[in-house]
């Protein structure tokens, strides 16, 4: 079955979706973070998300227990900032060491 290119990309998000929660938890693990930072470090990646696919993502890490969130009501805007929790950090330690183990297998023959 041949897909045209944009179907394809829309396919790969699959695939990527498991990076970008990781490249979220990783961020909010360092220091808390809200929506539109983490939306601009993802594009510097690469990673093109609208907002109606990256709060539904916090949502959901938040709902697992991975983050948590708080309202901030610094400067004009109040925002929500995210911040691993406890939960959250023993996972992606974990993650890592599984991570780890693949990139050394999809890398080997390089």
């Amino acid at each position: 079955m041949h897909l045209a290119h944009d179907e394809q990309e829309c396919d790969d998000r699959d695939l990527y979706a498991g990076l970008i929660r990781l490249h979220i938890l990783h961020h909010a693990v360092e220091r808390p973070v809200y929506g539109a930072w983490i939306a601009e470090e993802l594009a510097r990646h690469g990673y093109r998300l609208s907002a109606g696919t990256l709060y539904p993502m916090l949502h959901k890490l938040e709902a697992k227990g991975y983050l948590l969130s708080r309202k901030d009501q610094n400067g004009p805007h109040g925002r929500r900032l995210y911040q691993a929790t406890d939960h959250g950090r023993a996972a992606l330690e974990t993650t890592k060491i599984r991570v780890r183990e693949l990139f050394g297998e999809l890398f080997a023959s390089l």
